[in-house]
């Protein structure tokens, strides 16, 4: 979307059509009076969804007026209508103090393109977002000061990422593993980010059972919030240090796939049990954990994935769930969630989960065998094993219901399809680790 800031109408611009929020009116009502459409109740960023929302097919101009309105409650609402807005939309944001606007909405623009290219790269079919061309694209990041290294084949087996390895092995796009950094002007250790980075998943050899699959390209949205959240840092020119670790592969069978029953072993050194080749996110995220640790000795480490259909199951599609070994942290990210509309519920990582997965021919099971299991829990606890024998604050967020158009709901989140995370990750960096006096 494109915004011009005016501080009074031409002709051509007043004769557009005007959104007017209107406060006499009941919360959430909408109201077309003399050509204009009025909206009731606090002006918010959901507001400006549904405004965008009751405007009349092919509307590609409007004018939000904005004069009543604080200068936060209007960047607020425009970037509501900016969330939804189709390509090309342009919209005229009037205010009788348009440089009050300005400071506001050059953050709020960050974020907006932050979201919208973990947007396109979750939008982008598998066989043009393969593990090679989406670490091409994340080097163009570059250009907006991100540090951006790309570890190859070669230099995964050498370093020993047995488990990205493994799940790569099968197709013929060979997995990569993405590492972005942003210095940052604050001299802590960063928070550092991991995201699921599956180009395309069949299930591997434990293919998946009809309809659905035609999706699977969007198994890399975990690493596309990661990256837009980056971006959205680096344009505000963050002071906080920051990183992020996404592996990417493809999850496809083959004559050189990895087998349910095998053992491989991964960069910490410990062996895992294959059990089910469609539980692949979390052997990719186990490598990349480890090396995030590892690499970075971060303040904290969160990780994002669309990991298990047990999260839809037990939450739906308006919330996502959140493990964590650190209330506080948890608390930070629920509250950062509220505060953007992309909200998640904390679910219990149990001695239980951890006893399903032990094994007698390696150190642990990817998964449990039997049916019926709470598998989201029993995944946070895989990846938990991964942490280092001092980890850090950690959390993981596992985002599988809140991506897809079946989210899409009156409560559900307003970056839907494909951008969730980028604002949590974003309000969580502002409100923690922006904050110099914590150190």
């Amino acid at each position: 979307m494109r915004l011009r800031l005016r501080h009074s109408l031409d002709p051509r611009a007043a004769a557009r059509l005007r959104i007017l929020p209107d406060p006499a009116l009941p919360d959430g009502a909408l109201r077309w009076w003399d050509g204009m459409l009025r909206i009731g109740g606090a002006a918010t960023e959901r507001a400006g969804a549904a405004a965008l929302a009751a405007l009349p097919d092919g509307t590609r101009r409007a004018v939000l007026d904005a004069r009543e309105l604080s200068a936060e409650a209007a960047v607020a609402m425009a970037t509501g209508l900016a969330l939804r807005a189709p390509r090309g939309f342009r919209l005229d944001l009037w205010h009788g103090n348009p440089q009050a606007l300005a400071t506001p909405w050059q953050r709020a623009c960050a974020v907006l393109k932050g979201v919208a290219l973990a947007q396109r790269l979750v939008a982008m079919p598998a066989n043009a977002l393969t593990p090679r061309t989406f670490a091409r694209r994340l080097k163009r990041l570059e250009r907006h000061g991100i540090a951006v290294q790309v570890l190859r084949p070669k230099q995964l087996r050498q370093a020993g990422f047995g488990a990205l390895l493994a799940v790569g092995q099968g197709a013929a796009n060979k997995p990569r593993l993405v590492v972005l950094r942003w210095a940052g002007r604050i001299p802590v250790a960063p928070l550092v980010l991991v995201g699921e980075g599956i180009t395309f998943d069949t299930g591997g050899l434990s293919l998946k059972r009809g309809p659905g699959m035609e999706a699977m390209g969007g198994d890399m949205a975990g690493a596309a919030a990661c990256a837009g959240a980056m971006l959205a840092a680096a344009l505000r020119n963050s002071p906080a240090p920051l990183a992020a670790v996404l592996p990417l592969a493809e999850n496809s069978p083959g004559a050189a796939a990895y087998r349910p029953g095998d053992v491989i072993t991964t960069l910490s050194g410990r062996t895992v049990e294959v059990v089910d080749t469609d539980a692949e996110g979390r052997l990719v995220l186990a490598d990349a954990l480890n090396y995030a640790v590892r690499a970075f000795r971060p303040e904290a480490v969160v990780d994002l994935a669309t990991l298990t259909g047990a999260a839809i199951t037990a939450l739906g599609h308006e919330r996502a769930a959140i493990f964590t070994n650190d209330p506080p942290l948890a608390a930070m990210l629920c509250a950062a969630g509220e505060a953007v509309g992309e909200r998640l519920w904390p679910l219990p990582v149990t001695e239980a989960a951890n006893e399903a997965l032990r094994s007698d021919i390696a150190d642990l099971r990817q998964c449990s065998p039997e049916r019926h299991q709470p598998d989201a829990s029993h995944a946070a606890a895989f990846l938990q094993q991964f942490l280092g024998p001092r980890p850090p604050a950690w959390a993981h967020l596992d985002i599988a219901g809140t991506i897809g158009e079946e989210a899409r709901s009156e409560d559900a989140p307003l970056t839907v399809p494909g951008g969730f995370g980028v604002r949590l990750l974003d309000m969580l960096i502002v409100r923690r680790f922006e904050d110099p006096h914590r150190i």
